[in-house]
């Protein structure tokens, strides 16, 4: 089985070209879906989480407030590598639980959708990796009409990524998922 690791900046357009690798009969993983997961309430993780950023993330049925571990990801020094070095590890372990499960099931070709995929160890599992790219006016508006951010909330967000040099000198290939680019076009490139 072929895995392909999916990746690229906030609101470019990831889980558009999961759904879409999905409907030709691809299995995908879903790494948002695994990150929340891992922080079910009493999981080692979320305990972990909150060793590291304050008990204050947990909400009141026990579940991580993630707005306030992304404020706290500011507040402390190396938050975003003291995050990733708690939370990779477990999405990995669920990245080869899906891995096995789709050759199980007799699926010849997978993608792994993760944002934060070019930083973690699961990288090492995929034999291609697919960017999407979205210029930064795009990217913004598709985070304000998602998210529900404010500009300033969502502009933050976009700063904490690296820049676009950075994940396309990590690429094998690139889908422009803007116009005058047709989606359907960029994904039929992908074998």
């Amino acid at each position: 089985m072929i895995c392909y690791g999916l990746t690229g900046k906030t609101g470019a357009g990831k889980s558009t070209v999961a759904a879409l690798l999905r409907s030709r009969g691809w299995y995908v993983i879903d790494g948002d879906l695994l990150a929340r997961e891992i922080v079910e309430p009493g999981s080692p993780v979320l305990l972990q989480l909150c060793e590291a950023f304050g008990g204050d993330l947990l909400r009141e049925d026990g579940t991580l407030d993630r707005r306030a571990l992304v404020r706290r990801l500011h507040e402390v020094p190396d938050g975003v590598e003291t995050l990733n070095a708690i939370t990779h590890p477990a999405i990995d372990a669920l990245v080869q639980r899906e891995l096995d499960e789709a050759e199980r099931q007799g699926y010849d070709r997978c993608v792994f959708d993760a944002a934060a995929l070019l930083e973690s160890p699961s990288r090492s599992r995929c034999d291609k990796i697919i960017v999407v790219t979205a210029p930064e006016d795009v990217r913004l508006q598709r985070i304000l009409q998602r998210d529900g951010l404010s500009e300033a909330q969502a502009r933050d967000r976009m700063r904490m990524q690296k820049d676009d040099a950075w994940y396309f000198s990590q690429a094998d290939d690139v889908i422009r998922n803007y116009p005058p680019f047709l989606l359907e076009d960029e994904v039929s490139r992908i074998r």
